[in-house]
């Protein structure tokens, strides 16, 4: 059984396995860090992320495009990002509860709109993007087909990790938006609109959020079911944290879990002797034994959760 793990096929099959399962945790772990970064904690990107799974999917079906599901499942996501900004910036409303809430009321409503397009049926597997080979790169020992013979989802979530790094890193309008989550009265003081910022950041968290949901429709499965995230969002609340708030940070913690996931999956496939239930748990387990980790090691915003009123002492 060991010779078969320690192969070069078994372990570049296990590592471009990792990274497809761990994109849509980088989509919503991006999401998510710059919606904190400036002080907004939406534990809802878990039906953030099954909005745009749904919508992609009926997009996608009923367009037969995959671009017009692309857009649908970035529209759905974006839908539920405002609806806790509505919740959490505008009214006012304790940010915790009204993602729980969110992550319910979506749970329902995409079942529901599921039942009711189905009336019954079953659905034919939709068609997926297709992976791109990148020449020369594409051709590296074991990293080359896991990070360079992707769809363009992937490629598209490697720009938006470097320009995510360097607006916070780089730019004066980055500094702003980072302000807004560590002090925002400060930042009010200095002339900074921090709830628009915030409504700003929220766009930016329902697009990306929109966007993992919909790649595991439009790349992995090519179908939709009900509660398909499966913790996912969850999962990407936590590779923030265990990121430490920064993009790469939180690239290396998706793709911890990714390959956990992978791994679990690689071993049934091969027969290991040990119960599926306890395989199925890995991913989940590595994740937890990783917090406990960063016990202590926490650099979330000032601010973060902390409803904001202009004016207010």
């Amino acid at each position: 059984m060991l010779e078969q793990i320690l192969t070069v096929s078994f372990m570049t099959a296990f590592l471009a396995a990792a990274v497809r399962l761990a994109v849509p945790l980088m989509y919503g772990g991006i999401g998510e860090i710059i919606a904190e970064k400036s002080g907004i904690l939406n534990i809802g990107m878990e039906g953030v992320m099954l909005s745009g799974a749904f919508f992609s999917f009926a997009g996608a079906w009923f367009s037969k495009s995959l671009m017009v599901g692309l857009l649908c499942g970035i529209l759905g996501g974006l839908a539920v990002s405002l609806l806790h900004g509505l919740l959490s910036i505008t009214l006012i409303q304790n940010q915790s509860v009204s993602g729980l809430a969110i992550n319910m009321l979506m749970l329902g409503v995409t079942s529901f709109l599921y039942k009711l397009m189905s009336n019954g049926q079953s659905y034919q597997q939709l068609e997926t993007f297709q992976s791109i080979a990148l020449p020369g790169l594409s051709s590296i020992p074991l990293i080359g087909p896991a990070f360079f013979n992707c769809d363009i989802l992937t490629y598209i979530l490697y720009i938006f990790l470097i320009l995510t790094w360097l607006f916070y890193k780089k730019t004066n309008l980055g500094l702003s938006f980072a302000a807004v989550g560590e002090h925002p009265r400060a930042a009010e003081s200095a002339g900074i609109h921090v709830n628009q910022y915030r409504w700003i950041v929220m766009i930016f968290n329902g697009v990306l959020g929109g966007i993992g949901g919909a790649y595991l429709v439009l790349v992995q499965l090519g179908v939709f079911t009900e509660n398909m995230i499966s913790g996912r969002g969850y999962i990407a609340l936590a590779t923030v944290i265990l990121g430490r708030y920064t993009p790469f940070g939180m690239f290396g913690a998706a793709l911890l879990f990714g390959a956990a996931n992978a791994l679990q999956i690689r071993l049934q496939t091969i027969g290991v002797s040990i119960s599926p239930f306890l395989l199925a748990i890995l991913p989940y387990a590595l994740t937890l034994i990783a917090m406990l980790g960063a016990i202590g090691k926490s650099s979330e915003p000032e601010a973060l959760s902390q409803p904001y009123v202009k004016g207010s002492r």
